[in-house]
């Protein structure tokens, strides 16, 4: 029997532009209680590429770094059983409430899934034509093996949005 996980509260704002969505947060990140935690997850290094920005490893930096920014972070599953940090494991998923998020941050312009997971099961919740633009980007995890360049070229879409 695999232990069920949940994801972290919403990162987020009322001056929040654009959203990221991962899936449901990796085993690093469960046992430091930060989003990306795992140091070869390029998720935050691509973000401080972006945004122009010195890198730091402190946490409380970092999201200071996408609150001012105005960008926003959740996970598409609230809960789920998974063995491991592979999205593929994921079982008896419950989805998070994006609706009801989105509904209550209405300057929210655009989300961006980081990793088919979070997209697929995005647009099960709110359809290809919702009402605010929907993009896919290429996982930040190591498991994902494209190179970082075709990652960082894929995320710099979201520049776009700022």
């Amino acid at each position: 029997m695999n232990d069920r996980i949940s994801s972290f509260n919403p990162i987020i704002d009322e001056q929040s532009k654009i959203l990221i969505l991962g899936s449901v947060p990796g085993v690093k990140s469960l046992e430091q209680q930060e989003y990306y935690a795992h140091p070869q997850n390029k998720f935050w290094t691509i973000i401080f590429e972006l945004l122009d920005a010195e890198f730091t490893l402190n946490y409380d930096l970092k999201l200071n770094i996408l609150k001012q920014n105005k960008i926003a972070l959740w996970d598409v599953i609230d809960s789920c059983e998974r063995k491991g940090s592979l999205d593929s494991e994921i079982k008896n998923e419950e989805i998070n409430d994006i609706k009801s998020l989105l509904e209550m941050h209405p300057n929210i312009k655009a989300i961006f899934c980081n990793g088919g997971k979070s997209y697929k099961e995005l647009v099960k919740i709110l359809g290809k034509n919702y009402l605010i633009p929907i993009f896919l980007l290429p996982s930040t995890s190591p498991l994902h093996t494209i190179s970082y360049e075709k990652k960082l070229n894929s995320w710099q879409i979201i520049s776009k949005h700022l």
